[in-house]
């Protein structure tokens, strides 16, 4: 029975990660009016990190801490530095890559880690069933009719190109995080994370944007949004709710960012949606839904 309920308790909480990465598509965007690129994520992760350390001390004194040894320091650290740079790489490609071509062609193309996830994971020889391969199919299908008008050509130009690496890099930290979350306490290591891209994505902000004190108090809403909720929450949410996930199903439940920012489009801002994006917003969710149903699996 309480085996049942983790897996339904971390799915909730990767479709909440889901949720505010949605809605935080408006501040990412929005933010550009005002700073550059590198400087956005620079402060919006150094204040994800800042975010948590009242949650680290408040869980720090309902813990003993003899019960970190010298071995699970250095293996939280090494964690919180990989995903830290794997975050920064796959946050800025997206960001530049969003300025050189279509939000739709950005989204589905980012969203194409559902299928690169279980690509990988052959080589780790992680398996998947063919429920979860159909439901990776039926995903695909959900965004190229949600993010993709009729008609429009989809030639890889530059723009196409950054994000693509960017949806290959937001792979490898789904796996990354699939690797290290059961070894470590995730809000420390989300922690680190932060830290680790805020500061990595500060270096070439100084070099290049000379970012300003007037610039960032402009776009202080969506900076606070991003950097609280999108980071401090979302990515806590993610690297607790991966536990024992599988990771294809993490990557599913997690492409729903697409869908749903499409709906708070709709909700927040009054953009219609057409039935074609309807459509593709319930093969998503059937997508999701079927990942989740229980399946015979003799060799896990």
């Amino acid at each position: 029975m309480k085996k049942e309920s983790v897996p339904v308790r971390n799915s909730l909480l990767l479709l909440l990660t889901a949720t505010i990465w949605g809605v935080a598509f408006v501040a990412q965007s929005v933010s550009m009016d005002y700073i550059g690129g590198f400087t956005f994520n620079a402060v919006r992760n150094i204040i994800g990190a800042i975010a948590l350390l009242p949650v680290i001390w408040g869980l720090g004194k309902t813990r003993s801490a003899s019960e970190q040894t010298p071995s699970d320091r250095k293996t939280l650290i090494t964690g919180g530095i990989c995903c830290g740079i794997l975050l920064c790489l796959a946050s800025n490609f997206q960001q530049f890559g969003i300025k050189y071509t279509t939000v739709g062609k950005a989204g589905f193309i980012t969203a194409c880690y559902i299928i690169i996830v279980p690509v990988i994971g052959i080589f780790l020889k992680k398996k998947c069933s063919p429920f979860i391969w159909i439901a990776v199919i039926l995903s695909l299908c959900g965004l190229y009719l949600l993010c993709l008008t009729p008609g429009e050509g989809f030639a890889i130009g530059k723009g196409e190109l950054l994000v693509l690496i960017c949806a290959v890099l937001f792979s490898l930290h789904i796996l990354v995080i699939d690797h290290f979350s059961p070894l470590v306490d995730g809000v420390k290591m989300s922690c680190i994370q932060f830290l680790v891209c805020g500061i990595l994505s500060g270096l070439p902000a100084l070099l290049f944007e000379s970012p300003d004190l007037a610039g960032i108090l402009a776009a202080k809403v969506p900076i606070l949004y991003a950097g609280v909720m999108s980071c401090g929450v979302a990515y806590t949410l993610q690297i607790v709710g991966q536990k024992g996930m599988n990771p294809t199903v993490a990557s599913l439940i997690l492409s729903l960012e697409s869908c749903i920012s499409v709906l708070a489009g709709w909700l927040i801002l009054g953009q219609n949606l057409s039935g074609r994006e309807i459509f593709g917003c319930v093969l998503m969710f059937g997508a999701i839904i079927l990942a989740q149903l229980p399946q015979k699996n003799p060799a896990a």
